[in-house]
């Protein structure tokens, strides 16, 4: 199998990479998080370079790529943590262009696509833990017109968000609706998160709402698959930067008159380091390659990959604060943001442990090393 990028690729991958340099440094990210943990302006730079567009067909006025374009584009977000939710734009495309009647699509995808429209899902519920089926969210049918009444939580930017994608109870049916933040029946109580970018808890009293599809659970576990695979890659980014900033310090900071570089013991370290994070390349690269197959073959490939990336966060990023010492869990010092940004992350779709649980109750009979 060929893993060389396309020139169309590289050349996307060149345009974010310049944007996260340049544009969203640690002085800027520092400032956003400083003013809540969100910006509509680096919001809005993201939908002028199309990434608000890459999931949505083009007749519906998007790029029309796919998920190696995404895991391109998400890798080099996480390289410069950035906080803005483009992961969550890219769900709603998705599900917008593949699940949506015309009149929603005509509605949403191209506010979508020109970043005019900030569009999340709102899928969390308090006692759900990480069952993404467990919904007590109920809509209520009143001729052409559906109300929801429910609660969801830690909603990426949800106070700033125009609009959530919510999974509700239809008689008897799981659902999915878009729901308008400043629809009447909405309240919204917006928070820092633990790598500092913005999230909320949704109350919906009665809110009107749009009727995206009545199959929300296939619709669902589709929009969370494609969360997994770009979370992923932005991990993996994460992963990277913090590598190359633990070798920069490694090559800096001296003791016994000599770079800590240089010391077998932490060079082992950080061979292993690096071992966990092609161990991730790999699996972001399945996730991705994954995400279009059959429904059963995608979600199994989903929870794999998400295991793999949770051990490999969870030791990266330990040892990048133990390979620094005491400076890397400083607020002023740029690896402990990283840090922070991994131990999100890899809470973030379900845990490491639900994955290996959703991994084992996915085996197939023929599973193991006398099949």
């Amino acid at each position: 199998m060929d893993f060389n990028f396309s020139d169309d690729q590289e050349q996307l991958r060149d345009a974010v990479r310049k944007w996260v340099d340049k544009g969203y440094d640690f002085e800027r990210r520092r400032g956003i998080v400083t003013a809540g943990g969100f910006s509509r302006e680096a919001y809005g730079e993201l939908a002028d370079l199309g990434l608000g567009g890459l999931y949505i067909t083009e007749e519906l006025g998007g790029l029309g790529m796919g998920p190696v374009e995404g895991m391109v584009v998400m890798e080099e977000l996480g390289r410069g943590i950035v906080m803005e939710p483009l992961a969550h734009t890219l769900i709603a495309g998705a599900v917008l262009s593949h699940y949506a009647g015309a009149d929603v699509q005509a509605a949403w995808c191209g506010k979508v696509a020109g970043g005019e429209a900030l569009v999340v899902l709102a899928h969390q519920e308090r006692k759900a833990r990480y069952n993404i089926h467990s919904c007590d969210t109920q809509a209520t049918q009143a001729g052409d017109h559906w109300t929801l009444t429910g609660a969801k939580s830690v909603v990426p930017a949800g106070d700033q968000a125009d609009a959530f994608l919510v999974p509700a109870m239809a008689n008897g049916t799981l659902a999915l609706f878009i729901v308008e933040r400043q629809a009447a029946g909405v309240s919204t109580q917006g928070y820092l998160m633990q790598d500092g970018s913005r999230g909320a808890e949704v109350k919906l009293a009665g809110a009107k709402a749009q009727l995206v599809t009545l199959n929300g659970e296939a619709a669902l576990d589709h929009a969370v698959d494609i969360g997994i695979a770009a979370l992923c890659a932005e991990a993996v980014g994460v992963m990277d930067k913090t590598m190359a900033i633990t070798v920069e310090y490694m090559n800096t900071r001296k003791q016994f008159g000599v770079a800590i570089a240089t010391f077998q013991a932490l060079r082992h370290r950080v061979s292993d380091m690096k071992m966990q994070l092609e161990l991730a390349r790999s699996m972001s690269y399945y996730a991705a390659l994954k995400l279009n197959a059959p429904v059963e073959e995608r979600r199994r490939a989903m929870s794999r990959a998400k295991y793999q990336l949770g051990v490999s966060m969870r030791f990266v990023g330990q040892q990048a604060v133990q390979l620094h010492g005491g400076i890397g869990v400083t607020d002023e010092y740029i690896v402990s943001h990283y840090f922070k940004k991994l131990t999100q992350l890899e809470m973030t779709f379900g845990d490491t442990l639900h994955h290996l649980g959703e991994v084992s109750a996915r085996m197939q009979d023929t599973a193991g090393v006398f099949a």
